[in-house]
């Protein structure tokens, strides 16, 4: 619920008000009615007015955030702090875009706020914060639905034209090492390598080419991400510190749980090999998040995609050169990477009806997961 208006304060009935209220209509209700976040600090930086979305993003009620200090729901150091001493300071009002903000319960977002002073002596700044629109999440989607149609036909086409050949030219090299000496035979060896090399990203290729629909049931999402953490520190990332922030109250996810687990490793795989060997931190977190639909390919409504599940790693981030495109395929920051590992993920998420998104920067590299949950009347099949 949103809070009353006080006397005496930002919110105080202005001529404005006045005539709104003459109509029918309730300030205090339209700024309820935003879909933005809207709070309301004190020069002493405390909160006295937040609406139901900012409720939501901040992770409280009302009623524990008003009179609460604004720093106890922002990371210390946040540019949040910057922008709003300059508010104070200069009295213009001022915006700040794609900014990083950080909090022990609203997790990581980037943001657009905008600061603006409030009431008669100026003693309230109104903060309104933006986060990345659902139209753009959904473009992103689309952009990475097509990256993963974009080789399927060239993965039949591999599989088909390049792997025949290849078994030819290395049952050739077999013979041919039966009748040469010792350095003929290293040769000779090096030519069946390298066809089997070839053979088996061809292999990673056709993953691509599967047009059948995915078999979906109910699957707890920590269970998978448990699976996840076992495989990696028993193995590649044994050296690296796990951090788990889960929602134990989330919905089962409506999708397949081999190919979700696929996903996380992968996404797990990328993060550790992205880490320094002292101080590496992998953060998975998950959370429900109100708010974000994607219409679906066959124009049949919106599909809501309330979990979230995040994939941190504390690395040196990823160039921004290659952001735009790391879903794309054989795009890869690693020296022996094919490129397809993201690609095929964002293939998954996709065949899941999800969304993938990624934020970087150095010491924070963080990649969202958004699926749908299983819906009380859902069939699963």
């Amino acid at each position: 619920m949103v809070p009353p208006r006080r006397r005496g304060s930002a919110l105080a009935p202005s001529a404005t008000a006045r005539s709104v209220s003459d109509h029918g209509l309730d300030a205090a209700a339209i700024l309820g009615a935003l879909p933005d976040p809207v709070i309301v600090i004190d020069r002493s930086e405390r909160i006295r007015f937040v609406n139901p979305a900012a409720e939501q993003f901040l992770g409280s009620g009302a009623v524990a955030l008003s009179g609460s200090p604004l720093a106890d729901f922002v990371a210390p150091h946040s540019s949040l702090t910057s922008l709003i001493d300059s508010v104070w300071r200069v009295g213009n009002t001022i915006s700040e875009y794609d900014m990083l903000l950080e909090g022990p319960r609203c997790g990581s977002r980037s943001v657009t706020i905008l600061g603006a002073l409030a009431g008669d002596e100026e003693d309230m700044l109104v903060l309104t914060l933006h986060e990345r629109s659902m139209a753009e999440k959904m473009d992103r989607q689309l952009i990475h639905r097509n990256a993963a149609r974009s080789i399927t036909a060239m993965a039949a086409m591999l599989a088909h034209e390049v792997k025949n050949p290849l078994s030819g030219i290395r049952g050739a090299a077999q013979l041919l090492e039966q009748d040469v000496d010792a350095p003929g035979r290293e040769l000779t060896q090096l030519i069946c390598d390298e066809t089997d090399r070839i053979v088996a990203l061809v292999d990673r290729m056709e993953a691509f080419s599967d047009h059948r629909p995915i078999e979906r049931e109910a699957v707890n999402i920590h269970e998978v991400l448990e699976r996840v953490r076992k495989v990696a520190q028993s193995g590649f990332a044994r050296h690296l510190r796990f951090v788990e922030e889960y929602d134990p109250s989330l919905p089962p996810v409506r999708g397949n749980r081999d190919l979700l687990v696929q996903v996380f490793l992968n996404l797990v795989k990328n993060a550790a090999e992205a880490l320094p060997g002292s101080d590496g931190e992998i953060i998975l977190s998950t959370a429900y998040r109100h708010g974000l639909r994607l219409a679906l390919p066959s124009g049949e409504g919106r599909q809501h995609l309330p979990l979230m599940v995040s994939v941190t790693d504390n690395g040196a981030g990823i160039p921004e050169d290659l952001r735009p495109y790391l879903f794309d395929p054989f795009v890869t920051t690693k020296r022996n990477g094919t490129g397809l590992g993201l690609a095929l993920v964002a293939k998954v998420i996709g065949d899941h009806g999800g969304v993938i998104e990624l934020d970087s920067q150095p010491r924070r590299t963080v990649f969202r997961v958004f699926l749908p949950v299983v819906a009380q009347q859902d069939g699963i099949g």
